[in-house]
């Protein structure tokens, strides 16, 4: 659970919930801080706004920027014109995984019975310090308890935080294929392609890659690997492909391997 400060600063992106429209800006509530502040007409668009509410309207949560911030008179001004589409998309992301990390650490209140203050001081900051909260959790979903034992997690609480971070978290995957061409024209040929197969998912025991073979049309089998990278996913097509190729030409068949783009 990330601590805020109480004050935005300068250049922050923030997320804030319209409250109150007006003929020359509207007022907002800064969702991640117990603040508020003014979104100038000036500031709302690079064009000329005719209507301020087909801009923005009451209720509406929006991506802003800090232009100014004045600790003394409590003052934030904030901008939505200088907000870049790219940045309104990961503002947008990193706030959905902020609050889902926070989901992730009340489960885990629930499942020790220690308090959520408790959790957040023996492993909520020290995970937040090293890899970020929610990115924390998705190194666990990969390494285990151990991705929090390392950093000075209690080995208890870190096995409670993989197991809710397992549970609840599905890692996206990237899918890459290939194209094996084999061919055996010995009595048990059928056999040998089949075993060529079987065995080389049995060499390839990677825990971070699904494996699917499936026939295209007779010479030719397609592989497909899906995994949480292009380069993981490459390297296991690669060494797949090449398992099978080599099965195949050991038992006195032809194979070739081609990438598919």
């Amino acid at each position: 659970m990330s601590r805020k400060p109480e004050w935005p600063e300068v250049g922050d992106l923030v997320l804030a919930t319209v409250d109150t429209v007006t003929d020359y800006g509207a007022y907002v509530k800064l969702d991640e801080y117990d603040k508020e502040g003014l979104l100038h007409i000036s500031e709302i668009s690079s064009s000329w706004v005719r209507n301020i509410r087909n801009f923005v309207r009451e209720g509406q949560k929006i991506v802003l920027k800090v232009l100014r911030v004045s600790v003394e008179k409590g003052h934030i001004d904030l901008s939505l014109r200088r907000v870049t589409k790219r940045e309104k998309i990961e503002k947008i992301m990193s706030w959905k995984k902020e609050r889902k990390a926070e989901t992730l650490l009340r489960s885990v209140s629930e499942k020790t019975g220690l308090p959520l203050d408790e959790i957040q001081e023996k492993a909520g900051a020290l995970i937040e310090k090293e890899y970020g909260l929610y990115e924390g959790f998705e190194k666990a979903v990969k390494e285990g308890a151990e991705a929090f034992t390392k950093i000075g997690v209690p080995e208890e609480l870190a096995t409670v935080l993989a197991k809710v971070a397992k549970e609840k978290i599905r890692l996206p995957m990237v899918k890459v294929k290939g194209i094996v061409e084999l061919r055996c024209v010995k009595p048990d040929g059928v056999k040998v392609i089949k075993e060529a197969f079987l065995n080389a998912k049995k060499a390839e025991r990677s825990r971070e890659a699904d494996l699917r073979f499936y026939v295209v049309a007779a010479p030719r089998y397609c592989i497909e690997v899906s995994a949480e990278n292009y380069k993981g996913a490459e390297a296991v097509l690669q060494r797949v492909a090449e398992n099978i190729v080599s099965n195949v030409v050991k038992a006195g068949g032809q194979g070739v391997f081609k990438r598919e783009k």
